[in-house]
């Protein structure tokens, strides 16, 4: 059988980290994060359990990554949903209901992480969460800020609070409440958004689990074609 071309296991590679991706989102929601091994999603992925520790260096840096592509997807998704619009106050409320609605539809994920972020290893920096830093970054932007980076780690701080507010065990605090005090903070009417009386068109994640996939894109990657058929999805020999 003739070498696969560098090509085409760029995209295998791709493929699989795309599912393991999913897979963790999945289990984690499931599961929770301590009840859920590598190998449980390297067998949910349909990935051989090595190339876990091929494309992440452990289970923390894994999940980290997981949420925040669905993170960063759910925000991306309602941001961009139509109709469409550049005001910057409607976009500072859909990133909001975006990341609140998170923690309404997600309980056990989001609870799992932020309960990492506060473990030994810290906040671990990803491709993934750059890319939702970039997206909270344009969003205090285009709402009006004079300095970015001072606004955007006060609205990700205000965020993460929200959610962390959202989820306490035993004592948690209401979206609604926490959307309107938030909302007053950046002075957006309550109109704006994903109102929690209404259904949003998209941009928010349904607890079923049933969209997830629209996430994690392990169909070829746009303008490529599909890798074979035949043979293991996963990197060959030379490229270990």
């Amino acid at each position: 059988m003739s070498p696969r071309s560098a090509l085409v296991n760029e995209e295998l590679r791709r493929r699989s980290k795309e599912r393991l991706l999913q897979a963790a989102v999945e289990l984690v929601s499931e599961r929770g994060y301590e009840a859920t091994t590598l190998g449980d999603i390297a067998d949910r992925a349909g990935s051989a359990r090595g190339l876990v520790s091929y494309y992440f260096p452990g289970k923390r840096q894994l999940v980290q990554s997981a949420v925040h592509r669905l993170m960063h997807r759910t925000l991306e998704e309602a941001l961009e949903r139509e109709p469409s619009s550049e005001d910057g106050r409607e976009r500072m409320a859909r990133a909001i209901d975006a990341i609140l609605g998170l923690a309404r539809d997600r309980p056990v994920l989001m609870r799992q992480h932020m309960a990492g972020l506060l473990q030994a290893e810290g906040f671990l920096p990803c491709p993934e969460q750059r890319r939702l830093a970039e997206l909270l970054g344009d969003t205090v932007a285009r709402h009006g800020s004079h300095d970015v980076d001072a606004d955007y780690p006060m609205l990700r701080a205000l965020l993460m609070g929200a959610v962390y507010a959202a989820l306490m065990p035993g004592a948690p605090m209401p979206v609604p409440v926490l959307r309107a005090e938030l909302f007053q903070r950046y002075r957006l009417d309550w109109e704006l958004g994903v109102p929690p009386d209404t259904e949003a068109p998209g941009g928010t994640c349904g607890a079923d689990g049933t969209d997830l996939a629209r996430f994690f894109a392990t169909g070829p990657a746009p303008g490529r074609p599909a890798p074979p058929a035949a043979g293991p999805e996963e990197p060959d020999a030379q490229s270990k």
